[in-house]
């Protein structure tokens, strides 16, 4: 069975959609160890008598299906491979329990290692785009969007924050527990786990949401400092892309260094080095996601400029808003970059060797500052609140908002197929916002 994404092949099976995963998941810091009950919840979207959940690097003991203990499974090295006790027909439902355990660690892939991943003293978890098997099984593809609950047993002297709202926590002799719940549709690459010293401290409200900061004690003050500008920065992207849309914030700061932050359904990861004030902008491009990414959702890997080209033109706007650079500096500046790199990228589609280049992040937003010039600035900011309020937690796809930008003006979609069609970049506009 192969995926459902051309750009992760041998990732998820289309087949089925999950509607929730019951993570119930036991974790020792010391020795890496981490055993897990995992209690998913589907229906299938298809005729099948077999179904594929993603697992890497961990071994399932036992799997029932619908509670049948006669089930029969197959450990392969990325999947498994669960043979149902009946076919199903397309819209039956079902259930799959697994019980699993190991050592967890990153999986290689040509984005890099990904996926759980030991720090200095915890564990953090990067998913994107195809590193969710490492510490679950799931079905790991965008297009597959489902509920989550999770039960964390860690040591006592750590914390374990996830994906999610928290409703329950208990000490058990040398051990912790605590549980989250998230009710909004997550795709499998932004469930979360972190891991860590860490304590927690309240920020202002985003929006009217709250927002929780977890960081190790030693760096509380320069953490807050860091953040002290979110709740401004939720202003200013609620009035151009609507309401928040999730139901917290989270910002989890690690002890050790990370390459870049990361982001989660609610969450925000950041490692140490992401503190001084030349980070801002990494900040304001990671609560974006919250919009675009995190809620509005693609549904192939194929339109992830729909992603990062929002969030790194919310930076741009942010800059804007706060008296830095306008967004009409900042997409000269990255328009001069661009126009001597090698023109060889295609935003609409740029291949999965290509999908987190920095071109796909600045030719997208410069794409939408395209399209600002284009239509004003009363029907841009319009057509952005529109796009995230029509999709709110919600798939899109590159030809969705070709779709919503022709409602707007028709004559725009040529502009926007320019930038998104063609591989070298349209010639410079004579005059833009």
């Amino acid at each position: 069975m192969t995926g459902g994404d051309s750009y992760a092949p041998q990732s998820g099976d289309p087949s089925y959609r999950v509607v929730s995963y019951d993570l119930d998941l036991d974790y020792r810091v010391r020795t890496n160890r981490l055993e897990g009950k995992a209690l998913i919840a589907a229906v299938a979207t298809q005729p099948i008598r077999t179904v594929s959940l993603d697992l890497i690097g961990l071994r399932a003991s036992r799997v029932r299906v619908d509670g049948d203990a006669r089930t029969v499974f197959r450990q392969v090295q990325r999947a498994l491979q669960v043979t149902l006790p009946r076919p199903l027909a397309v819209g039956e439902s079902f259930s799959v329990e697994v019980a699993y355990a190991g050592s967890p660690a990153p999986r290689r892939s040509r984005w890099g290692t990904i996926g759980w991943e030991e720090l200095t003293d915890g564990a953090l978890v990067a998913n994107q785009p195809t590193g969710a098997a490492t510490w679950f099984p799931c079905n790991d593809r965008p297009a597959d969007r489902a509920r989550y609950r999770m039960r964390i047993t860690t040591d006592r002297e750590y914390a374990a924050v996830a994906t999610g709202t928290r409703v329950a926590e208990r000490t058990e002799g040398r051990r912790s527990v605590v549980e989250y719940v998230s009710d909004v549709p997550t795709a499998t690459y932004l469930a979360a786990v972190q891991i860590g010293r860490y304590v927690r401290t309240e920020l202002p409200s985003l929006d009217g949401a709250p927002v929780e900061l977890w960081v190790p004690a030693p760096l509380r003050a320069a953490s807050v400092r860091a953040f002290e500008k979110v709740a401004a920065m939720g202003a200013v992207f609620s009035r151009a892309f609507g309401a928040y849309p999730q139901p917290q914030y989270t910002l989890v700061v690690t002890a050790d260094v990370l390459e870049i932050p990361l982001e989660a359904q609610g969450m925000g990861v950041f490692g140490a080095n992401h503190l001084a004030a030349d980070s801002e902008r990494l900040v304001a491009h990671e609560l974006a996601h919250q919009w675009f990414g995190n809620s509005v959702g693609i549904s192939r890997w194929s339109d992830i400029w729909l992603n990062e080209g929002f969030a790194c033109y919310a930076e741009w706007l942010w800059s804007e808003a706060s008296g830095g650079p306008t967004a009409q500096e900042c997409a000269s500046a990255h328009e001069a970059v661009l126009r001597v790199e090698p023109q060889d990228l295609l935003l609409a589609d740029p291949g999965p060797e290509l999908m987190f280049d920095d071109r796909v992040y600045k030719r997208g937003a410069l794409t939408l500052h395209a399209l600002r010039g284009h239509l004003g600035d009363d029907r841009f900011f319009v057509l952005l609140r529109d796009w995230a309020t029509r999709h709110r937690h919600g798939l899109v796809t590159g030809d969705d908002f070709r779709a919503i930008v022709r409602e707007v003006d028709p004559a725009a979609v040529v502009l926007l197929s320019r930038w998104l069609d063609e591989p070298r970049l349209p010639p410079r506009a004579r005059s833009r916002r």
